[in-house]
């Protein structure tokens, strides 16, 4: 008789192993994931033992829970157990974390409660707060950072503090990392995994993957990964005649990873790499609480009452973004040192189109007062995005006695082009207002933007860790970096200022970080750093003066560029084994004082997006992670966080007759944006033995995400409140059964059940699961067009969502 080995990734800090009596056709059904991790089985079978977790948050290997500050890496196993599939999904599984959904393909990172406000797609030259790296391959693009399938991903790394000293200017906050599977010599494998979902008043979807591992002679080997998800719909879409179109949101997922590895020996290591991903959606995950056009207050137009997952829409809103990645990491071992040498290279094509005809309307209908003829025209606005980033980064590492350094210099080139459309059809024989401009905009085009970015970064970066004594480990950390931006901005059509303008902004500066690292023994230790973090600045677009009020000229106006952000981290933490090495306990505390931090700010009437500087801010917290096997068969994890950051200046406006107002919500003690309070993550698997060589086992978890605000204007006086008659006497459907609509900008919390039920032997895995088993609507992000005046509405989560999964290996 031989064993079934199982291991258990507890809390992202330690792998559990035991193993049941099972017929001798029993083999590790795990053991390809694990053997990545570095993982061998060596204690007699039945025994309860711990593994470590190796990780690269410092551009070298170390375990875990030798890091010296707050690191989380859910492995591929845990992440599959758990049901996670994307990064929103790794989020809810790490404290301090969080994901901010803005529609398909969009989302906003977030960690310990720094951050500015939503990004825009209007707003391309806003910068992340929190990197993103494939593997060594840096893949941010602030609001479009690709959600990269996670089948065959080894683990997901997750870094919290500020990371600029070896991560560079995307991670004022923190750093991500995909670690995918590499291709290993000698080894022959391949497996798949194939699931069915039906989600509850919405569309069936599925997922079909397959990777294979092939060697190709004792020195080199690839490993090819593919994969496609259907993305069931959950949306229905009144129309302006009031019938339904239903599950609108409906997606499709492909993609594909292959990797060769070249080792002609042992020093020498070339693995160069191609990643393609296409995502594609019928429309958005949006709840529609009011539209201009559709809503229960007219008397003049049909009256629309939208349901729990209803938006009112006259046309599709697809969405489309291709990712290409092609790198080349190069590493040679000289001995006492390392070189490694990562070229990338990354094409992004991203397409959004909006159903802006309530915009539209509220200005054509609204502001200027033509009839119904005119401002319920089809007005889609069309956004591209097209991005080509090359990126080089040359490093030396090593290790000497009790000496251990990585210093290196990188090198990032960026050609980003942004663009706008709003073409809408017969507006000019309608109107008799010409509309072809002399700056791109052709007949009909309301509104008209392309603007081209050329960025470039040089940085020199280098870490170096003393170990004083057995127990006391002190490191410093410094980067250098030099930045440039040019821009050239050109607008047209009767919502713009016609014209081109150019613009440049140029920076450069350091980001220090200094850790102490004491081992009070050997299973607890203690940490303390200091570190900084930056966000580069920008160049802001100009207002849509024909939009804007006087006043809001003089609120808005004038602010030509951004500066830098800059925050300085001040954390101590503890990392524990306890329970005799069944479990582990770590904590952290952190104070982070933000300076300059760059507010997304809506510009009132000119409906355009604006960044200020808000001199001070600062956020405070905790972070906690329990991971325990508590029994034979039981383990359990939970981690929390609790954060308090908010603003600590009030910026103002003066308005002609000398009052003073606070400006967009702007003001000290309001609370940074997207990110909540407190959030809680909490796991429970439970595995039994059974006859034939399977087993069986029950994996819960549950998810809290306290309230949030989507932006520092949510929070101003008065925001909530939509005066209906505020275009008088221009009212669109009025007169009105109420003159106002009442909506709570503070998103609520919300709580997420999953239960996953599942078999397994040697070759297969197979699970029944339930997502959301209270059928919770989560308000994920407010979405608003022109002030509120024209819409107000929820991006939402998925519901009840019924499911069978299985994984074959092959």
């Amino acid at each position: 008789m031989t064993r079934l080995v199982t291991r258990i990734v507890l809390g992202s800090a330690l792998i559990f192993t035991f193993s049941w009596g099972l017929p001798a056709m029993a083999q590790e059904p795990q053991e390809s994931a694990a053997s990545e991790d570095g993982q061998v089985d060596t204690e007699e079978p039945g025994e309860t033992f711990g593994e470590t977790v190796t990780v690269t948050a410092r551009k070298r290997e170390e375990t875990l829970q030798d890091v010296p500050f707050s690191v989380a890496a859910p492995t591929e196993v845990i992440l599959r157990e758990r049901g996670v599939e994307s990064l929103e999904g790794v989020s809810a599984n790490v404290a301090g974390f969080s994901i901010q959904n803005l529609g398909p393909g969009q989302s906003q990172v977030a960690m310990r409660g720094v951050s500015a406000g939503q990004i825009v797609r209007d707003q391309p030259g806003v910068k992340e707060q929190v990197g993103v790296y494939l593997d060594e391959s840096v893949i941010s693009l602030s609001l479009f950072t690709p959600d990269i399938d996670l089948f065959d991903m080894n683990r997901v790394e997750v870094l919290r503090g500020p990371q600029g000293t070896l991560f560079g200017a995307g991670s004022l906050s923190g750093t991500v990392r995909y670690i995918s599977n590499q291709p290993e010599l000698g080894v022959s494998e391949s497996f798949g995994e194939f699931s069915l979902t039906s989600i509850d008043g919405g569309d069936a979807g599925g997922q079909a993957k397959f990777v294979v591992n092939v060697p190709l002679g004792e020195s080199t080997a690839m490993r090819v990964a593919a994969y496609y998800t259907r993305m069931g719909g959950y949306i229905d879409a009144v129309q302006p005649g009031l019938s339904v179109k239903e599950n609108v949101n409906t997606g499709d997922r492909t993609g594909v990873r292959w990797a060769f590895k070249y080792q002609p020996n042992e020093r020498l290591t070339v693995t160069p790499r191609v990643i393609y991903q296409e995502v594609t959606a019928d429309g958005w995950n949006r709840i529609d609480d009011f539209n201009i056009l559709g809503n229960p207050f007219t008397t003049t137009r049909p009256a629309v009452d939208l349901g729990e997952r209803q938006q009112f829409t006259q046309f599709e809103e697809p969405f489309s973004d291709e990712f290409l990645l092609l790198d080349l990491n190069i590493n040679y071992d000289f001995g006492n040192f390392a070189l490694t040498s990562v070229t990338s290279y990354t094409d992004r094509d991203v397409l959004v189109v909006r159903d802006a005809t309530a915009l539209t309307a509220s200005i054509t209908g609204g502001s200027i007062g033509f009839g119904e003829s005119i401002f319920t025209l089809d007005a889609p606005l069309d956004d591209a995005t097209t991005a080509q980033v090359l990126t080089q980064e040359f490093r030396l590492s090593g290790s000497k006695e009790r000496l251990e350094w990585v210093g290196g210099v990188f090198y990032s080139s960026t050609d980003r082009d942004y663009g706008q459309s709003l073409l809408v059809n017969g507006f000019e024989s309608a109107s008799g207002i010409p509309t072809a401009g002399a700056f791109g905009a052709g007949r009909d085009v309301l509104f008209f933007s392309d603007l081209a970015y050329q960025l470039d970064q040089l940085a020199v970066f280098g870490e170096v860790t003393y170990s004083v004594t057995d127990r006391l480990d002190l490191t410093a950390g410094l980067r250098w970096y030099d930045f440039e931006e040019d821009r050239t901005q050109t607008f047209d059509g009767i919502f713009a200022a016609p014209g081109t303008t150019l613009g440049s902004t140029t920076t450069d500066g350091v980001a220090p970080r200094l850790i102490a690292s004491f081992a009070v023994n050997d299973k607890t230790q203690l940490n303390a750093q200091i570190s900084k973090g930056i966000r580069l600045g920008g160049i802001n677009d100009p207002l849509n003066i024909p939009l804007c009020t006087p006043q809001d000229l003089v609120t808005f106006g004038g602010r030509d560029s951004w500066d830098d952000e800059e925050l300085w981290n001040y954390e101590v933490g503890a990392k524990s084994t306890i329970m005799g090495g069944r479990g582990t306990f770590n904590v952290a505390g952190f104070y982070m004082d933000i300076s300059d931090l760059q507010a997304t700010v809506t510009a009132g009437s000119c409906s355009s997006r604006v960044v200020f500087n808000v001199p001070n801010a600062r956020s405070q917290g905790l972070e906690m992670e329990f991971a325990a096997q508590l029994s034979h068969h039981f383990d359990f994890a939970v981690s929390a966080s609790y954060t308090d950051s908010e603003l600590r200046s009030t910026v103002t406006s003066t308005d002609a007759a000398g009052n003073v107002t606070v400006v967009s919500g702007i003001e000290e003690g309001n609370r940074l944006p997207t990110v909540p309070q407190f959030q809680a993550f909490a796991a429970g698997t439970y595995r039994w033995e059974m006859k034939k060589g399977w087993g069986g086992y029950v994996v819960g978890t549950y998810q809290h995400v306290g309230s949030r605000f989507t932006q520092i204007g949510d929070q101003a006086a008065g925001f909530g409140s939509v005066d209906l008659t505020s275009f008088a006497p221009n009212n669109i459907g009025g007169p009105f059964t109420s003159n106002t609509f009442n909506f709570d900008p503070e998103l609520p919390s919300y709580d997420i059940f999953n239960l996953r039920l599942g078999f397994l032997n040697e070759k297969w895995d197979a699970a029944f699961f339930v997502n959301n088993i209270t059928d919770e609507v989560a308000f994920l992000a407010l979405d608003q067009e022109r002030g509120t005046r024209a819409r107000v509405g929820y991006l939402t989560n998925q519901p009840l969502t019924l499911g069978i999964s299985t994984r074959i290996k092959f």
